[in-house]
Formats: structure tokens, sequence, C-alpha cells
């Protein structure tokens, strides 16, 4: 009962969202020009709700951190194309993973490079191996993460990188967290990717910020976390290989926050 219950809140949720949508988000979304691969993974991680609940708008600067390959990065760019207003923070030096990661980034720029008229101009700066922004201090207005802060806290960098988004940041600028949810009555605050919620919201709070609001956009009350792989059991890594992977596919991604906070 209390499984239909979350899911019809959260349906519910979804229509009040969806309602007043941003069009200029939903155009980003819906861009043909996306990888066909990333336009299918929308359904786990709701963009246009969730870029929607953040508050971005072309005018602002916004910088993501740590872009990975891009999945949110082909939208927001085509968002913010022609404004000269959008950049991403990617590592100097890698501190963990370092070919792999290094080899990311280089097929990172690479690909949106190549395909800057589909996407738009991309600037960047750098994270340096403290995991200081190298940006001007109170110049932007919003910073967006999406599911680095379980390795931010895994290096033990979490403390530096959210201070220097704060540095990063004008007073009263917004800070957008996404990340893999721990349940609350888990005796870690963080492990195997899954990060407590409560945990996560007094340690920013603690770094200079004010929490604003959360929202259940990237609920999934199926991920049960207790995988001996931890999160990247899940797709899209799907990390046991073939053991179980149709239960693994049938749940989906991860169950995840998705919190708002802005700089005091």
């Amino acid at each position: 009962m209390k499984h239909l219950i979350l899911l019809l809140l959260l349906f519910i949720q979804s229509n009040q969202v969806y309602g007043s949508l941003d069009s200029s988000i939903v155009k980003a979304v819906e861009n043909q020009n996306r990888n066909e691969d990333n336009r299918k993974r929308d359904k786990y991680r709701n963009p246009t709700e969730t870029l929607n609940f953040f508050g971005i708008h072309k005018e602002m600067k916004v910088l993501e951190i740590v872009p990975g390959r891009g999945w949110y990065t082909e939208i927001i760019s085509s968002l913010m194309k022609g404004s000269n207003n959008f950049y991403v923070a990617t590592y100097e030096k890698p501190s963990y993973a370092t070919e792999i990661i290094s080899k990311i980034q280089k097929n990172f720029f690479i690909y949106f490079k190549k395909n800057e008229k589909k996407f738009g101009e991309i600037q960047s700066v750098l994270i340096n191996e403290d995991f200081k922004i190298m940006s001007e201090e109170n110049y932007f207005d919003m910073v967006l993460t999406f599911r680095n802060t379980h390795n931010f806290l895994d290096q033990n960098k979490a403390k530096e990188i959210f201070n220097s988004i704060n540095r990063s940041l004008k007073k009263g600028g917004i800070l957008g967290v996404v990340q893999h949810r721990a349940n609350e009555s888990s005796q870690f605050d963080y492990k195997k990717g899954y990060v407590k919620e409560s945990f996560l919201i007094n340690y920013i709070e603690k770094l200079g910020f004010q929490f604003m609001e959360k929202s259940e956009i990237n609920a999934n009350p199926k991920d049960l976390k207790n995988y001996a792989k931890g999160v990247w059991a899940l797709p899209p890594r799907l990390s046991d290989g073939e053991n179980n992977i149709d239960y693994y596919k049938s749940i989906g991604e991860s169950d995840r926050m998705t919190l708002k906070f802005k700089k005091k």
C-alpha cells in the first residue's frame, strides 16, 4: 500500500510540474541532435522536470560540474545556445581513475567541438588537484552537479569542491544537486555510490548554502539499494554483467534525490 501511495504522489507531482514547464527547456530536451542512447534515458533522468525545478534560463551564467560524457551537457548547451553563458568544469589532472577520466574528458571536448553547430559553444574551466574551481569569484548564477557527489565524498574532497562552488557563485546563486540516494535507515552516510539525503543537505548547508527545497522528480521506489556492486549494478553501468541483468533492467536507474540550494 505504501508503495502504491508513493507512486500516486509521484504521478501527481509530475503532472503538477508538467503544467508549468519552461518551453525553452522542453525544446532543448527534444533536440533531435542528441545521442539516441541518451534520449532513451530521459524516462529515468527526467531532464525537463529537473532543469525546470532548478530554474535554469538562458540569461544565467551556468556551470556544470564534471559533465562526464555529456549526457546533461547536450541539453543544457542546446538551451544556452548563443548566450555564451554555459561553462563546464573538468579535472586539470584527475586524482583517481586517471587514464579513464582523462580519456572521457578528451572525447567530451572532441564531441562537442565537432557538434558545436548542433549544440552551441561550451566554455570550460578547470578543477585543480586541490579540487578548486579555477574561475572568477562570485561569477556564476547557477552551478549544477549530477551524480558526482559520491565521488567527491569517496575522495575526501567534497568540502573542497563545495567550498569552491560557493566561492564561484554569486550571492543568492543556485546550486542544483542530483545524487543517488541511500535509505535514511542505512548505517552509513555514504557507501557504494549512495548518499543519505539528510546527511548531504546538512553537509552542504554547513559550507555556506541555504537549503531551499527538494523534489521527488527522480525518485525510484523500485531501487532496493542492497546490491553487492552498489549503484553501478543498475543501468546504465550494469556492472554485474549478465548476472541478474533482467532484474536490474526492470528496476531502471537509481533512486535519486534532487536538491536545490542557494548561496547565503
